[in-house]
């Protein structure tokens, strides 16, 4: 149960083809959403690995809100690639004791103004009802995933060095 007055921090992935203008749109729309939200503009969500999650969760990031375009994204095969990290990191969240509910992967388009809003309120409002997030967790959850991709890195090259010889 999450301790009263607690107000989560979310950030928001908003891709800038499609979702960034649709929260764009809320503020021309002289909408509102918390002062809790952080929204960041990126190319593309697929851009980050898993452990950037778990790293933002463990620098107090209570929970975030991956905006991405959809089917509609304008780098081939990036949602779906997107899609599967996401499943990666949740089922590695879960079988790690850190709430699944901390993190919503959906896709907004550029006018989606009641889409975007909604989103938002329904993550906070998850949020509230979970309480902070653990950072310890989090962050040993962040080591033991950057470890990981670290080894399936060197493995990766041991495998290239092995077929160049």
């Amino acid at each position: 149960m999450a301790p009263e007055g607690f107000t989560p921090k979310i950030l928001v992935l908003a891709t800038e083809a499609c979702a960034y203008p649709g929260a764009d749109a809320v503020g021309k729309a002289h909408l509102e959403y918390g002062a809790n939200v952080y929204v960041f503009r990126v190319p593309s969500p697929v851009l980050f690995p898993e452990d950037f999650y778990l790293r933002a969760y463990a620098h107090g990031v209570d929970g975030i809100l991956i905006a991405a375009c959809g089917s509609d994204c304008p780098y081939r095969g990036a949602y779906d690639r997107l899609a599967a990290r996401i499943d990666r990191l949740t089922g590695r969240m879960k079988a790690g004791g850190l709430e699944i509910g901390r993190i919503r992967l959906t896709a907004i388009c550029t006018v989606c103004i009641a889409a975007y809003l909604k989103e938002v309120r329904q993550l906070d409002e998850a949020l509230r009802k979970l309480g902070p997030v653990n950072r310890q967790l989090a962050a040993e959850l962040q080591q033991r995933v950057r470890q990981e991709m670290r080894d399936t890195a060197a493995q990766q090259r041991g495998l290239l060095v092995g077929m160049t010889a």
